[in-house]
Order: C-alpha cells, then sequence, then structure tokens
C-alpha cells in the first residue's frame, strides 16, 4: 500500500503560518506514519525544522523560480512527481486555488480551509455589527484535515523547543546568560497596518513605568523595519535596559530561541504575537482595529491578557488595512500605557508574590 503523504499550502504572512504548526504537530503526532510536507515561503522554515519526524519543509520562491503562470506550472510539476496522495490548501487564495485546481485534475484529495466571509463581514460591519467569536484559525486548519481523513484534536503542542527553552549559548553575548533575579520582557510595538500599531510614544511610557515597577528587567525589542531600527536606536540609548534584538540577532531562530526565554512579550495583534506563542511565552497582546473574535488569537493565550477597548466601531477590520473611519485611531490611541503595564505585571508577577530583588 502506498505511503500517505500530505502535502499543506500555507503561504502569506509569518504570523499566518506560525499558526498552522500546532495543527500540523498534532497530525503528524496522531499519524506518525503519514509523512507531511509543508510548503511555505523559505522565512518559514525554522518553525518547521525538527517539529516531528515526518515533517519535512519546501520553500517557495514566488519572485523568482515560480514566479508568474509558468512558475507556477513549474513547482506544480514538481510537486506532483513527489506523489503526494492528499493536499490540504491552508490558505485558499489565488496561486495555493490554482495548484488546488491542478491538483484536483489530478485526482489527488484535496481540500481547503473555509474563511467564514460571511461571518467577518457582519463582525467588522459598522452598522448591523455582529459581535460574535468565529472559529479560529487552528480550527479552521483541523477542519481542512478532518475533511481529509485525518481526525486529530489540539492540545499537546507546547512549544518548537524543550521544555527549557532553546538554548542561550547559540545567541551573542550582548543578550548575556539570564540571571535568576532578572525579568526579560519582549517589546514588539509595530505591525504592517497603522490600524494594529499601538502609537510608539506611548510605548516608550510603558516601557518607563515598567522600568520603575521592575528596575531588574531587560527589555528586548523585536522589529525590523527602517522605522523599527531608527526607534529602538533611540530607545536603546535612552534606556540602558533596552537591546535592540536587530542589531545583535540574524536569524528568526536565534530571535525564537531568545523569545522562549521571555518572561512576556508585549505584541500587537502580529507575526510576533504567534512566534512568542510557539515558545510557549505569555503575550500580552495590544488589540485596536482588529479583535480577537476574528479567531486570530495568539496559540495558547489567554484571552485576559488580550488589551483592547470596547468602542462601537471596533472591530472595523479583519487583517487591520482599512483607515479609521474617525482618522484618530482612537481604538489605538484610547490604550493607557499603565494599562498595559498593569497587565504586563500581573503576567511577570502572579498575585501573591513580591519581587524578591527589588
Amino acid at each position: 500500500m502506498k505511503r500517505q503523504h500530505i502535502l499543506v499550502i500555507r503561504f502569506s504572512s509569518l504570523g499566518d503560518v506560525a499558526m498552522t504548526v500546532p495543527v500540523v504537530y498534532a497530525v503528524a503526532r496522531r499519524y506518525p506514519r503519514v509523512r507531511i510536507t509543508v510548503l511555505s515561503r523559505g522565512y518559514a522554515r525554522p518553525l518547521f525544522e525538527d517539529l516531528a519526524p515526518n515533517i519535512n519543509f519546501m520553500a517557495a520562491d514566488f519572485k523568482g523560480e515560480y514566479s508568474g503562470l509558468r512558475g507556477l506550472n513549474a513547482l506544480y510539476r514538481r510537486l506532483a512527481a513527489k506523489q503526494f496522495t492528499h493536499v490540504a490548501d491552508l490558505h485558499s487564495v489565488l496561486r495555493s486555488g490554482y495548484l488546488r485546481l491542478r491538483f484536483n485534475l489530478g485526482h489527488f484529495k484535496v481540500n481547503h480551509i473555509d474563511k467564514h466571509r460571511k461571518s467577518r463581514r457582519r463582525l467588522v460591519a459598522q452598522k448591523g455589527k455582529v459581535r460574535q467569536q468565529l472559529p479560529t484559525s487552528f480550527e479552521n486548519y483541523l477542519d481542512v484535515f478532518r475533511q481529509l481523513g485525518f481526525p486529530v484534536e489540539l492540545g499537546d503542542f507546547h512549544s518548537i523547543f524543550p521544555q527549557e527553552g532553546g538554548n542561550l549559548n547559540l545567541l551573542p553575548k550582548a543578550v548575556g546568560p539570564k540571571r535568576s533575579w532578572e525579568q526579560w520582557i519582549g517589546i514588539a510595538p509595530f505591525a504592517a497596518h497603522k490600524g494594529k500599531v499601538y502609537p510608539k510614544e506611548k510605548m516608550r511610557e510603558v516601557i518607563s513605568i515598567l522600568t520603575d515597577r521592575h528596575p531588574k528587567a531587560r527589555f528586548f525589542l523585536f522589529g525590523r523595519g527602517r522605522e523599527e531600527k531608527d526607534t529602538f536606536e533611540e530607545w536603546a540609548a535612552q534606556m540602558p535596559q533596552c537591546l535592540n534584538v536587530s542589531r545583535h540577532l540574524e536569524t528568526l531562530h536565534q530571535e525564537l530561541i531568545l523569545m522562549s526565554h521571555l518572561d512576556v512579550m508585549v505584541s500587537m495583534d502580529s507575526a510576533n504575537m504567534h512566534l512568542a506563542s510557539l515558545t510557549a511565552t505569555p503575550v500580552v497582546s495590544i488589540w485596536g482595529a482588529t479583535d480577537p473574535l476574528a479567531g486570530f488569537m495568539g496559540w495558547g493565550q489567554s484571552r485576559d491578557n488580550a488589551v483592547c477597548l470596547d468602542l462601537d466601531c471596533r472591530p472595523c477590520s479583519i487583517y487591520g488595512q482599512k483607515k479609521c473611519l474617525f482618522s484618530d485611531y482612537r481604538c489605538m490611541t484610547g490604550i493607557k500605557p499603565e494599562t498595559i503595564a498593569e497587565r504586563v505585571t500581573a503576567v511577570i508577577k502572579p498575585a501573591g508574590k513580591e519581587d524578591e530583588m527589588t
């Protein structure tokens, strides 16, 4: 009998790809004799390496080798040669839809994600808004595998690293060993869209409040864009407790190692929320135009740690790309820095415990 081999397709942003990890892991554990190949962009490789012995990763370069229709046809031929038995399209966009069409014509067993678009439209509508929890991405991914004949339950995924976290010895001396009295706090204040970004001046105030409350804490600033670089260099010069991660770490794997040793990550609704979640680090997430109701909360994260305002206009967007109806992004600017700082303190300093070193 031919060995079953599942092709899992998910391109898109790093955060979206990260959300497939607990599901792919669960399928691999439940069906150890089934081979699984994840097809994604090259930057996602560290998320799947060493995840399980029956999981492989394949990178697709759509700006080079597989660009355009000719490139997609070349990619299909390469994939078809690997003799997959099942295809799980966890993205369902034009590229993956074309590949799915080719596989369907080849009589493969194929299924794709249901994005619940009608429910999403009702959630972000300005008139007749329906605020109800939509299925999470994890549940949508599970449903694809169930319909392919691989039902599985989530729950046993903890982290892409062992219980003790990643190997800090693989990081530069600037990061250094974590001392027993230190608290390591990650700060990821940027996102792809303005409706998902907390004002940097207010985030600077959050760090200032936390520095006063936790003088032994170190702050690691995550983000690699030009604006992030300039902002983080300024903050690091003003506050010696801060370290610009992109200046010292070169790879995503190194960043994941560092995340696995954080006491908490402060993040927008962005990739860093999902990456930290995959390392079993609690995340205080900040939501503006978007909302956890859309189903994009980080893996294993508590809804109590999602900071957002109760406004009639929000959520106004599933992905955060829409311009503010009032032009002032009040869903973000209205969040007080003290509110975020208090939630961070609640995470790193559970009720009833005093900070021994302060």
